[in-house]
């Protein structure tokens, strides 16, 4: 055991993030070994135009949970992978309305019988004695409720 994993609970972002490292790393592998060209860090932009055909940066972001800035990098590099592309809004000149490509929608279709692998293999992964995405849902719920700063704040002012 490391020092990492030794140190419990005040390294959670660290181990939560070694975690997300290594299916993001092993991800691009499955995909690869089913002959597609795809980093899974485009997948939240990719499976939301799949359901939600045309939708502005700003929807974008708040679908997937992003920064508006994080989601605008994601979106210039599928727009060089010409898997998506962008146009003004008739209605308001400042918005840019993004849709899937042909090459996007082709994709898609190759990709999701891939994903039935990929939700069969995560499902094994995430099926723990305490189940991790219940838990990774409840997390979120807290935070939503109070911000882990706001948290820390608070249990400053009581020491």
């Amino acid at each position: 055991m490391n020092v990492i994993d030794e140190s419990g609970i005040l390294a959670i972002s660290t181990r939560l993030q070694r975690l997300a490292e290594q299916l993001r790393k092993e991800g691009v592998l499955i995909y690869k070994a089913n002959n597609i060209e795809f980093e899974p860090k485009w997948f939240p932009v990719i499976y939301t135009l799949h359901f939600k055909p045309m939708l502005s940066v700003v929807e974008i972001a708040a679908e997937i949970g992003y920064t508006h800035p994080s989601t605008i990098s994601l979106l210039k590099e599928l727009e060089k992978e010409k898997l998506i592309r962008s146009k003004k809004d008739k209605a308001d000149e400042r918005k840019r309305l993004i849709t899937l490509t042909t090459k996007g929608q082709e994709l898609i279709e190759r990709m999701k019988p891939v994903w039935e692998i990929i939700k069969a293999a995560a499902a094994e992964i995430a099926d723990t004695q305490n189940n991790l995405m219940k838990a990774i849902t409840e997390a979120e719920e807290k935070l939503k409720q109070q911000s882990f700063l706001d948290r820390a704040l608070r249990l400053k002012a009581k020491m």
